[in-house]
């Protein structure tokens, strides 16, 4: 309407792009500090809300807004006078004020409750993370008092029929508790450190089994570097032992290969006549950290020949 000459309006008000250019810009400024004042965290007004200071903090912004009210039109006012029609200017400066406060509560609103949002989601992961943690710490408690307590067995057993030969065990299995106790927790490995440390277990078994048991390894060079859980193979190799038979009539073969993306520990069947006593605990922890450090589960088949556990690689 200013814009056009020969209207009425024109008479009165006159487009002056200096002047709308200042009005834009100083109601763009207005716009900046108020998110700044109300966004920041333990600053300014942001102080007043976190502590639910509500009389302060509405109080802070109509001083604010007002300041900036009366700044502006007297700013106005000195450099560009009164060319609008009579009372227009105080009207026009309290109307864009007023809808920019409401836009701009609005807008701190939506920001403040996604700030909210993220900051729930937060806790709730550093929780998760936590009871994770916890889980795992609880399964490794259990892990290390199990495999005590069967090596133990075993080399109780072997002093009695070889002291000599109890000497090299108890080297060995100093190996083994030393990896078990330098990689804890959560730890993941690759499968060239498990099976190295695999090799220390599986000399405590040939010296306790001697020629009935029998292991075979035939892995990639590419599979070697992928990773699994700390102590995923020895709880397997440990179970097949404990409840199948062994001996030299009836050896024991372990195979270890890559399949796929997944690394199998397959053993053959021959049950003990009577089963020994046991919890499973060593195959449920397994299952356990799987699920809860990298979100799969393992694989169990049992066919007619063979017990076989498929574990996924990372």
């Amino acid at each position: 309407m200013a814009l056009n000459t020969n209207g009425i309006i024109a008479r009165y008000w006159h487009f002056n792009i200096w002047e709308y250019s200042f009005q834009f810009l100083y109601n763009f400024v207005f716009c900046l500090l108020l998110f700044y004042f109300n966004l920041s965290r333990n600053r300014f007004f942001g102080i007043f809300r976190e502590n639910k200071q509500w009389i302060r903090f509405y109080l802070a912004n109509t001083f604010l807004i007002a300041v900036f009210f009366i700044a502006g039109s007297t700013i106005h006012y000195i450099f560009f006078g009164t060319v609008h029609l009579p009372g227009t200017m105080i009207r026009g400066y309290f109307a864009r004020f007023l809808l920019s406060t409401i836009m701009i509560a609005v807008v701190i609103r939506l920001i403040l409750l996604m700030r909210e949002s993220r900051n729930k989601d937060q806790i709730n992961e550093q929780l998760q993370t936590a009871y994770l943690q916890a889980q795992l710490r609880q399964l490794q408690e259990q892990l290390n008092p199990h495999f005590l307590f069967n090596t133990l067995s075993s080399l109780s057993a072997i002093v009695r029929e070889n002291p000599q030969q109890a000497q090299f065990y108890i080297v060995h299995l100093s190996k083994v508790f030393r990896y078990t106790l330098v990689h804890t927790g959560n730890d993941l490995v690759t499968i060239n450190q498990e099976l190295l440390h695999l090799s220390s277990y599986t000399q405590l078994l040939s010296m306790r089994l001697e020629n009935s048991f029998q292991i075979n390894i035939a892995i990639s060079q590419e599979t070697l570097q992928r990773e699994i859980p700390h102590l995923s193979l020895q709880p397997l190799v440990e179970n097949a032992v404990k409840h199948n038979i062994a001996t030299i009539s009836q050896p024991l073969c372990i195979d270890i290969y890559n399949e796929n993306n997944s690394l199998v520990v397959r053993n053959n069947l021959q049950p003990l006549p009577h089963e020994t006593e046991g919890t499973g605990l060593g195959l449920i922890n397994l299952g356990e950290r799987y699920k809860l450090q990298i979100q799969h589960e393992i694989e169990i088949h049992t066919t007619k020949e063979y017990f076989i556990v498929k574990l996924p690689l990372l």
